[in-house]
């Protein structure tokens, strides 16, 4: 899936962001203006040699829904399954704006700015095979920034770091590292996704914590053929699946199909709304960059929650037009996409309705956007009431195996055509 041809288009839908294009009618993409290094532009046109090298090595969500308002000298660890154990040359990529809407948006909101901050000191490990926040990490390396180990961040700035050569063996984890200083960081709820600890220098040593901020992409230079991009909410994400066991759809997809072929970044952001993606920003932006095959699962907080700064709960008009935003942006971008619909969620009769009239529309809507549909509703509903879970609102450990077991064959599908 990956050519040359992929390039070209980026190269090509960046025109088309800045003209304002649509097909389905959606708001046009976002450009983030150029910062004055290269390294530090999120524009597609300049960055998907970047984003084809680095491919994702960990299943574990790492954008960004809330922020740490103030964090003074703080040290946050945090432990990573990878995807791809060995030697292998990473380097990582940061947004300083909130991705997502988180609740109501009174804290945090889709495209707000982060503040400026300072980057102390970075630096990756092996974190061995167990966790243990009072074990002294092996194989550390340090992490640098245009050859300086610290850096100032500015408020809504893209960068990469530099590139570095680290070894974690099978079944290690990967241990991330780094001093920050500043106010309103763009931060993710972890909801017990891996472990994040935290030292804030008041001589209680690492305490875990919730949230986390954390480079967008931990980038591996490893060859695959496809490069799969999960985008969608807490679903997505994988919340309420077992702790720490990375039994997620997402997890499993890749379980299934292996990382030898294949590498996925889960971009799946608790509280997520569709229209907070539709925005056009470095959120959505780079699942373009960084995918050859992507899914796109919304609807369930434009439902309860509506749309930031909105008055409501979404139509099934408003969601359809921002989900089409989104597929027709990736499609255009000649990724392939695969939409899927709205799955139960225990509604109230009243917001089940919704739903229900969305949902009637997504398979037209992925066809008229060139993209392929996926019933995930049909999966996870109670065969005597399609209104009702059967794994639990957020998919269970078993819930996330059938979802799994569903899309592989799709993708499977996709590849012999």
């Amino acid at each position: 899936m990956r050519s040359f041809k992929k390039r070209i288009l980026l190269l090509l839908l960046s025109v088309t962001m800045a003209a304002g294009l649509s097909a389905c009618g959606g708001s046009s993409m976002k450009t983030v203006s150029d910062s004055g290094s290269s390294e530090e532009t999120s524009s597609l046109s300049q960055e998907p040699t970047l984003f084809d090298t680095y491919v994702s090595n960990t299943v574990v969500a790492t954008g960004s829904n809330t922020a740490i308002k103030n964090a003074e000298h703080i040290t946050y660890r945090a432990w990573l399954p990878v995807e791809a154990a060995g030697e292998f040359d990473y380097c990582f990529y940061f947004s300083n704006t909130v991705d997502s809407t988180w609740d109501d948006g009174s804290e945090t909101y889709a495209g707000m700015p982060g503040g400026s901050y300072t980057i102390e000191s970075a630096s990756v490990s092996d974190g061995g095979t167990e966790f243990d926040a009072n074990v002294k990490p092996t194989n550390t390396v340090t992490v640098t920034f245009s050859g300086s180990e610290t850096r100032e961040v500015a408020s809504g700035e893209t960068f990469w770091s530099d590139p570095l050569q680290l070894d974690i063996p099978d079944g290690h984890y990967l241990l991330w590292e780094w001093t920050l200083n500043g106010t309103n960081i763009p931060a993710i709820c972890m909801s017990n996704m891996t472990y994040a600890y935290a030292d804030k220098g008041d001589d209680k040593g690492f305490i875990y914590i919730n949230e986390i901020p954390l480079p967008q992409l931990f980038g591996c230079d490893r060859e695959v053929k496809t490069r799969i991009v999960t985008l969608g909410d807490s679903v997505t994400q994988g919340c309420q699946t077992s702790d720490n066991a990375y039994q997620f759809w997402a997890a499993q997809t890749l379980d299934q199909l292996g990382t030898e072929d294949y590498s996925l970044w889960n971009l799946g952001l608790g509280y997520a709304r569709a229209t907070d993606c539709a925005q056009g920003g470095d959120w959505l932006e780079r699942a373009v960059a960084g995918a050859d095959l992507i899914t796109v699962a919304f609807g369930t907080n434009d439902i309860i929650s509506g749309p930031y700064g909105g008055t409501g709960h979404a139509t099934a008009g408003e969601i359809e037009e921002a989900v089409c935003t989104i597929a027709d942006t990736c499609t255009r971008a000649g990724v392939e996409t695969i939409v899927w619909n709205s799955p139960p969620f225990d509604l109230t009769p009243e917001l089940d309705a919704i739903r229900t009239e969305y949902n009637a529309t997504v398979e037209n809507l992925a066809y008229d956007c060139g993209a392929t549909y996926f019933d995930a509703a049909s999966l996870l509903a109670d065969p005597s009431d399609a209104s009702k879970t059967v794994y639990g609102q957020h998919p269970n450990d078993e819930g996330s195996t059938v979802l799994a077991t569903a899309l592989v064959e799709t993708i499977r599908s996709l590849e012999r055509k």
